[in-house]
C-alpha cells in the first residue's frame, strides 16, 4: 500500500473535497444529532488513531486526513443549517401584508412574475386576525398584477395565498423544503392583484432585469429566452416546449451559466485587452500584457458571476476561472485536476449544503471528466499537436470534441437519471454543433449587438443573433424528437448512486492499474439502478393524486391533475410522456368519488380502492370496498371499521408518512417522511406530519400489517423502508 500511494502521491490532494464532500452526504444521510454527533467522534477518533498507529506512514496521515475533513465536512454543513435556520410558515393562509421587494425573476414563458419578499409592519389573515409572517417569502404574480415600479427595493403592499414550503410530493421527487430551508425561505404562494407599489424602486428592475428585458425585446420567442439565460441568467423567458427538447436533446447546460460562458468571456476579454494594449510599443516592450490581460479577464469573471446572480455553477466557473488565471501569471499549468479540486474546496466551504444539488454535482463531474480523460497519455498523444495538414488536424479536433462529448454524457448520465429520473442519449453528438456554435457565433454576436445598441446600430447583429439561436432550436428539437433520445428511470436506490459515484471518482482521481477497480463499484451501482423495478403505486403527501401502473402503462387517480402533478409522478414512476387516467382502463372501476382497480403484479392480482372527491361514500358500501382491497388510498380519514388486508393510506397517515411509494412485488414501501428524521426541514414539518384526529385509533396500521404474502407463507418477509 505505501508503495501504491508513493507512486499516487501527486493524486492524493485531490480526495481532500471528495472526504470533504462524504461528510456532507453523511450529514444529509444519517437522521438526527445524535448520529451526526456520533459520525463526528467516531470519524475523529478513526483520525487520531491513523497518526497514534501508522509509524509515519503515507497511509496512515492519508486516513487522518480524510477522517478529520470528512468529520469537519459534517460539523460544516449542519453549523451552516443552524446559522441559516429561520421561521417557516406552519399552514396555508391567506393574508394581506406590506413587504420589501427583494428579488424580482420574470418568467415570461409562463406570464408570471417570481416576486422575493421581506415582510414589513402587521399582517393580517383572511379573517382579519394577526398573523406572523416567516422573514422572508417568495410569490409569484400573474404579468397583469405586477404594476410598474416593482423593482428591488420597492415597498408594496398585496394579498396572497401562501403554504409552508412543500416537501417532496412522493419519493425521489424535487424536495423544495430543502432548498427553501437553507435559501431562508419561510413560505411560497401566489399572490393577487391589486399590488400596490407604496414607495416605487429607485433602480426600476436592477440592471440584471432591465439586460433581460431588452434582450428578449430584441428578440422573438424562445431564442430571447436563451440569449438572456447567456447574458444574466435569466431563463424565464424561454418557453416550455423549448426548454424541454433542450434537456432532451442533452443541450439544457448551455442554459445555465457555467464554465463555458465564463471561459468564453475570459477568453475574449483576454484577447481584447492584448490586442488593443500591444498597439502601443512602449507598453509592449516594458509591460508583462500577458499579465494585465489576466487581470481584466479576472474583473470579467467576477463582473459575470455578480451580473447573473452567482448561482452555483457561475460560482464554481469563477472560481476555477480565477485559479486558471492565477496559474498563467506565475507560468504554471492552468487546467488540472487540482485547480478543480481547489474549486470544489472552495464552494463546499462557502455552500456546503450544494453538494446535494444537482448544479454542484453536474458541474464539477462534467469538468473532471474532461480533464482526467486529456490528461491520460493515451489521450494526449492522439489528440495532442501534430504536424500535418490542415484537413487531418480539423478531423483530429473533432474527434477529440466527439470523445469528450461521450465521455462527458457517460459522467454525467447517472448523476441525471438520479435527480431528473431520465437521461439524454445523444447529447454528444448534439454538442458537436450546438457548443461552437454557442460560444464562438451567438455570445460574441450578442456581446457586440449590446455593445452596438448604446449607439442604436445593434439590430443587424440582433438578427443574426435571432438566426443562430433559431438554429440552435432546430437543432434541439430534431435531437429530441429522434426515437429513443430519452431514456427514463424510476427513482435511484440511494446506495447505488453512491456506488457508481464512488467508482467514478475512483477511475478519474488515480492515475495507476488500480484505477480499473473503480469499475467494481461503478458496475455494480449500475446493475442495482437498471434492476430496481418502477414503482407498481405512488401517493402524493395530500393523498388528492395517486399513479398506478396498469397494464396500458402508468394511469393518474383524477382527471383534473396539474401539469407539475401529472410530470412529477409520470418522472418517479419512469414513464415518458403522459399518463394516462386509470377511469379509462377496462380493469378499474370508477364513479366520481371513489375508483377500484386490480392490477397484477409479483405472481398475484391486487385490489386497490381510493377515493376521488371529498364527497362522502355511503360508509357501509366503503367498508365493505376496504374489506375486499389489498390497499385503500384517500385524501379523507377513512372511518375505524375500513381494514384492509394491507395498507391503508388515509389523511392521518400520510400526515406522518408524506408521500409513498409501493412496489408490490417486493412489498417495499418506500416514504417521503420517517418518524426518526431531525433534519430542519423536516422538523418543520413534524407539527403538520404528526398530528392525528383525537381518539383515533390504529393511526400505526400501515407500519403493523403485514405483507399478504406473509400470511401466506409465515417465513416471508416483507421490506419496509
Amino acid at each position: 500500500m505505501e508503495r501504491w500511494l508513493e507512486a499516487e502521491r501527486d493524486q492524493l490532494i485531490l480526495w481532500l473535497p471528495v472526504a470533504l464532500g462524504a461528510g456532507i452526504a453523511l450529514w444529509f444521510a444519517l437522521p438526527d444529532a445524535t448520529a451526526w454527533r456520533t459520525a463526528i467522534l467516531l470519524l475523529s477518533a478513526i483520525g487520531c488513531a491513523a497518526l497514534a498507529t501508522g509509524r509515519g506512514g503515507r497511509a496512515a496521515r492519508v486516513i487522518a486526513i480524510g477522517a478529520l475533513a470528512a468529520a469537519a465536512g459534517l460539523a460544516l454543513v449542519w453549523a451552516r443549517a443552524d446559522r441559516v435556520a429561520a421561521p417557516v410558515l406552519q399552514r396555508p393562509t391567506v393574508a394581506t401584508f406590506a413587504a420589501q421587494v427583494e428579488r424580482v425573476e420574470p418568467l415570461a414563458a409562463r406570464a408570471l412574475v417570481r416576486v422575493t419578499l421581506l415582510p414589513v409592519g402587521s399582517v393580517t389573515d383572511a379573517r382579519g386576525e394577526a398573523l406572523d409572517l416567516p422573514p422572508r417569502v417568495r410569490v409569484n404574480l400573474a404579468e397583469a398584477d405586477a404594476p410598474k415600479g416593482l423593482g428591488e427595493g420597492a415597498m408594496i403592499r398585496l394579498r396572497a395565498r401562501l403554504m409552508p414550503p412543500p416537501l417532496p410530493a412522493v419519493p425521489g421527487a424535487y424536495d423544495f423544503a430543502r432548498v427553501a430551508w437553507f435559501a431562508g425561505l419561510g413560505a411560497t404562494g401566489r399572490g393577487f392583484g391589486p399590488v400596490v407599489v407604496t414607495t416605487p424602486a429607485d433602480g426600476g428592475s436592477g440592471l440584471r432585469g432591465r439586460l433581460s428585458a431588452h434582450i428578449t425585446h430584441s428578440l422573438d420567442g424562445s431564442a430571447g429566452g436563451i440569449a438572456a439565460a447567456l447574458a444574466t441568467g435569466d431563463i424565464g423567458a424561454i418557453g416550455e416546449d423549448d426548454s424541454e427538447a433542450m434537456r432532451r436533446a442533452g443541450l439544457a447546460h448551455l442554459l445555465s451559466v457555467s464554465g463555458l460562458h465564463i471561459t468564453a468571456a475570459v477568453t475574449a476579454t483576454m484577447l481584447i485587452v492584448m490586442r488593443l494594449l500591444a498597439l502601443s510599443p512602449w507598453l509592449a516592450l516594458r509591460v508583462r500584457l500577458p499579465l494585465v490581460a489576466a487581470v481584466a479577464g479576472a474583473g470579467a469573471a467576477i463582473g459575470y458571476t455578480l451580473l447573473t446572480g452567482a448561482q452555483v455553477p457561475t460560482i464554481r466557473s469563477c472560481v476555477a476561472a480565477l485559479l486558471v488565471l492565477a496559474a498563467l501569471a506565475i507560468g504554471r499549468q492552468a487546467v488540472t485536476l487540482r485547480a478543480l479540486a481547489m474549486g470544489a474546496v472552495i464552494v463546499l466551504l462557502a455552500l456546503p449544503e450544494a453538494l446535494a444539488g444537482p448544479s454542484f454535482q453536474l458541474s464539477f463531474a462534467a469538468i473532471a471528466a474532461i480533464v482526467a480523460l486529456h490528461e491520460h497519455p493515451r489521450i494526449t498523444a492522439l489528440f495532442g499537436p501534430h504536424e500535418e495538414g490542415a484537413a487531418r488536424r480539423l478531423a483530429r479536433a473533432l474527434g477529440s470534441l466527439l470523445l469528450t462529448g461521450i465521455v462527458v454524457e457517460a459522467a454525467l448520465m447517472p448523476i441525471a437519471v438520479y435527480h431528473f429520473h431520465r437521461a439524454g442519449l445523444y447529447g454528444a453528438v448534439a454538442n458537436i454543433v450546438a457548443i461552437p456554435l454557442t460560444t464562438f457565433v451567438v455570445m460574441p454576436l450578442e456581446a457586440a449587438a449590446l455593445l452596438l445598441d448604446a449607439v442604436e446600430l445593434g439590430a443587424p447583429l440582433w438578427w443574426l443573433v435571432q438566426q443562430a439561436l433559431d438554429l440552435l432550436l432546430w437543432l434541439a428539437h430534431l435531437v429530441a424528437a429522434v426515437p429513443g433520445a430519452v431514456r427514463s428511470l424510476p427513482a435511484m436506490p440511494d446506495g447505488a448512486y453512491a456506488a457508481m459515484v464512488g467508482g467514478g471518482l475512483w477511475i478519474a482521481l488515480w492515475r495507476t492499474r488500480w484505477r480499473r477497480l473503480g469499475l467494481v463499484p461503478l458496475l455494480f451501482g449500475a446493475s442495482w439502478a437498471l434492476a430496481t423495478p418502477a414503482p407498481d403505486l405512488l401517493v402524493t403527501g395530500d393523498g388528492r393524486h395517486v399513479a398506478v401502473r396498469t397494464a396500458a402503462g402508468l394511469a393518474l387517480l383524477r382527471d383534473r391533475a396539474g401539469d407539475y402533478v401529472r410530470d412529477t409522478l409520470a418522472e418517479n414512476g419512469g414513464l415518458i410522456g403522459e399518463p394516462s387516467w386509470l377511469s379509462d382502463q377496462p380493469d378499474a372501476r370508477c364513479s366520481r368519488d371513489l375508483c377500484m382497480t386490480d392490477i397484477t403484479a409479483g405472481a398475484r392480482t391486487w385490489r386497490i380502492v381510493a377515493t376521488r372527491s371529498l364527497y362522502p361514500v355511503p360508509t357501509a358500501a366503503l367498508i365493505a370496498a376496504c374489506r375486499s382491497a389489498d390497499i385503500v388510498v384517500s385524501e379523507r380519514g377513512l372511518p375505524r371499521g375500513c381494514m384492509p388486508r394491507w395498507l391503508r393510506l388515509d389523511r392521518w397517515t400520510l400526515q406522518r408518512t408524506g408521500g409513498v411509494a409501493v412496489t408490490l412485488g417486493t412489498g417495499r414501501v418506500t416514504t417521503v417522511l420517517s418518524p426518526g428524521d431531525r433534519h430542519p426541514w423536516r422538523v418543520q414539518a413534524a407539527p403538520r406530519a404528526f398530528t392525528h384526529r383525537p381518539g383515533f385509533r390504529g393511526r400505526d396500521h400501515v407500519w403493523r400489517a403485514r405483507h399478504p404474502d406473509e400470511r401466506q407463507d409465515p417465513g416471508s418477509q416483507a421490506q419496509h423502508s
